[in-house]
């Protein structure tokens, strides 16, 4: 999840997190008090593998903990870019571009509370898809919504405040996904928020519960609590692999999804930065975005902009082979990781679409040498864990 709040503290190498290696099996996997099911539940597919139930519905997949399930679209259509920066949205021209993402098949919404209009937008779109192409039509429409709350003492009344606060602006009864953020985990009261959720999501307030950029550490100890999350939202690229390491070791084991961010890195994996020069002002493509600049940052903690000139020319070398463009590969490089559920791309909505492009992503099939050309370039740059941390330590200092 982005955040106003993130500061992006990368530079600074965080202190090494022990291996979890030996310590898997601590995770108490008894009947948890506070669901019908096991938890964490293991998938009913083998670990680490993406579920698709046939042919007519490969974009789809789900993930789950017990019985709680929720179906996703494999790409997911991001709304950070409703909350300025990109450009002013139109709230009529924004609702018919979500529309027109789900005739495509791009079903799925992701946003937060503090994404601007984004909560709202979603509450305008899902009232006139029901109201003009039924309920059966919505019901196949998942808003995923995150809630990034202030360090302050976590009551229920306040939780539930926040969570029937996004209900009421996405205009949905039960919220399809809570994805929670916490910015210090010095302050163990994620553990409070996340029980209270808990009880919200079994009165009918939440159908699944998430988290987004937690480390593999705080995973953990969510899961040894009973907590039944489904995933993980964490960023995850071609050049920030650090989800492989440790978070897919505990997912493989406990069947929590990642869902990723961050996968075409606001843009600059793409044929727009190839062989672009941004080091002279107006010599290339300008860096005119929120997304653009962190992952700028993200690029040179990793490796520099010649290395990643030289992979983007890798990247672009298997579309030509492929007839598709550099961010299909880049997206569906990652939705090929271990425990990868679903992976986003930005939308600007009603100014700009890539529905066509987007469109490539599922049908693209990679080969091992399309695999071992980009990875060959990829494990020249650094280690980002020793540069920055485990996942979602980049908000973190």
């Amino acid at each position: 999840a982005q955040s106003n709040k993130g500061k992006m503290s990368f530079l600074c190498a965080a202190a090494p997190m022990p291996s979890i290696t030996g310590c898997l099996p601590s995770l108490h996997l008894s009947r948890n008090p506070r669901s019908s099911g096991i938890a964490p539940a293991l998938p009913s597919v083998p670990r680490g593998e993406v579920e698709v139930q046939d042919a007519s519905s490969q974009w789809r997949t789900c993930v789950q903990n017990g019985n709680d399930k929720l179906e996703i679209c494999r790409v997911v259509n991001g709304m950070w870019q409703t909350s300025g920066g990109w450009g002013k949205i139109d709230p009529a021209r924004a609702v018919d571009a979500m529309l027109r993402y789900v005739d495509a098949g791009f079903t799925t919404f992701d946003m937060a509370d503090h994404y601007g209009p984004a909560e709202d937008l979603y509450g305008v779109f899902i009232n006139r898809a029901r109201r003009d192409r039924g309920e059966e039509f919505a019901a196949n429409v998942k808003g995923l919504t995150k809630w990034v709350p202030p360090p302050v003492k976590m009551t229920r009344a306040f939780v539930e405040d926040n969570i029937d606060r996004s209900r009421k602006r996405m205009d949905v009864k039960s919220l399809d996904m809570l994805q929670f953020h916490w910015w210090d985990y010095s302050n163990t009261g994620y553990l409070d928020a996340l029980k209270h959720m808990t009880d919200l999501k079994e009165e009918g307030k939440i159908k699944t519960l998430g988290l987004t950029n937690f480390d593999t550490k705080r995973v953990q100890i969510i899961l040894e609590n009973g907590i039944p999350i489904v995933s993980n939202q964490v960023q995850h690229s071609v050049v920030d692999m650090r989800p492989q390491k440790k978070m897919a070791e505990l997912c493989r084991f406990t069947g929590v999804r990642l869902i990723t961010y961050g996968t075409v890195m606001g843009g600059l994996l793409s044929e727009k930065f190839l062989d672009a020069n941004i080091s002279i002002p107006f010599a290339g493509p300008p860096l005119n975005t929120p997304s653009l600049n962190k992952y700028k940052r993200m690029v040179d903690a990793w490796g520099g902009w010649n290395l990643f000139q030289e992979l983007l020319k890798t990247l672009k070398q298997v579309a030509t082979k492929h007839g598709v463009s550099i961010p299909s590969v880049a997206v569906r490089y990652i939705l090929n990781q271990s425990v990868v559920a679903g992976s986003m791309i930005g939308v600007r909505l009603g100014l700009s679409e890539h529905i066509n492009d987007s469109q490539t992503i599922l049908s693209l099939k990679l080969d091992e040498d399309d695999n071992a050309h980009i990875q060959a370039v990829a494990r020249k740059g650094r280690d980002l864990i020793k540069v920055i941390g485990d996942c979602g330590d980049e908000y973190r200092t």
